[in-house]
């Protein structure tokens, strides 16, 4: 009887045992299933925000592109049909307000040089140099509206010598797009704009605002409705470098405030 006693008390261990390994294995099963759903919900929460992230981006790019877009087309409209709350005068050209490759000024003047601007600005800026000269002073037009191609000329030279000069493609792009504007986004394809430097510096660097002509320029420009464009302090404001060159005809009231006030045209109309 001792010995079937130990029998079944060897059986009753086995099968605890077996049974106590039925249940481990069972919860390693439901373990591993619940780990394996786990990773498979993880990878798919990770999939979701990785496409819903590519979305905002898609979505953030059609908007700028369409605020891009109404901006070019708005800018066209103000240049050619002046209305009460629209003043071709004051039209703002940048990277964020950018002017249709297509527009070109309904009538230009050639003001020497081979340069011509918008018509409606050409005698207050002839009276400017005419002014200068009585002064004594001797200074030129160089630059005046450029057509979207010329720009494009203009921006790919800029860039072109940047990357002779050993810079990586991305440092001469940086370098340029901070010193030339983006085809596109010029204020010289308005016609509204000039570049006027000194017959005695040709040069267009800082050195020529401590020419004489530039400092009359900076002085008095406001009086025949121009204003100096990227002064030297605000290139965080208009994305462009200082450049004591290029002036910018707003009319002669706002180019008055501007200038007193020593802000940029951006400033003035409260642009984003």
């Amino acid at each position: 009887m001792k010995f079937i006693k130990n029998i079944q008390d060897r059986i009753g261990v086995r099968t605890a045992m077996a049974l106590c390994g039925g249940i481990i294995g069972l919860a390693a099963g439901i373990l591993i299933t619940v780990l394996a759903a786990q990773n498979i919900i993880s990878e798919e929460r990770a999939k979701f925000l990785s496409d819903k992230d590519q979305l905002t981006e898609q979505k953030e790019t059609l908007e700028d592109e369409l605020t891009r877009a109404n901006a070019a087309w708005n800018n066209d409209e103000t240049l050619t049909e002046e209305t009460d709350t629209q003043d071709w005068r004051l039209i703002l050209v940048n990277e964020d307000h950018p002017l249709d490759a297509a527009y070109v000024p309904e009538a230009l003047t050639d003001i020497g040089g081979n340069c011509q601007v918008d018509s409606r600005i050409a005698a207050d800026l002839q009276q400017m140099l005419k002014d200068g000269a009585a002064q004594g002073l001797s200074m030129y037009v160089t630059s005046a509206y450029r057509s979207y191609d010329r720009q494009v000329d203009t921006f790919n030279s800029s860039m072109q010598k940047r990357l002779d000069q050993k810079m990586t493609p991305l440092e001469a792009y940086l370098e340029t797009s901070s010193q030339v504007a983006l085809p596109g986004t010029s204020e010289h394809a308005t016609g509204l704009a000039v570049d006027i430097i000194s017959s005695q510096y040709g040069e267009l660097d800082e050195r020529q605002g401590d020419t004489a002509e530039q400092q009359w320029l900076m002085k008095h420009c406001q009086e025949y409705g121009f204003i100096l464009r990227y002064p030297s302090d605000k290139s965080d404001v208009t994305g462009i470098i200082y450049e004591p060159w290029h002036y910018r005809y707003v009319g002669k009231d706002a180019a008055k405030e501007i200038m007193e006030q020593g802000i940029t045209l951006e400033e003035y109309l409260g642009a984003d």
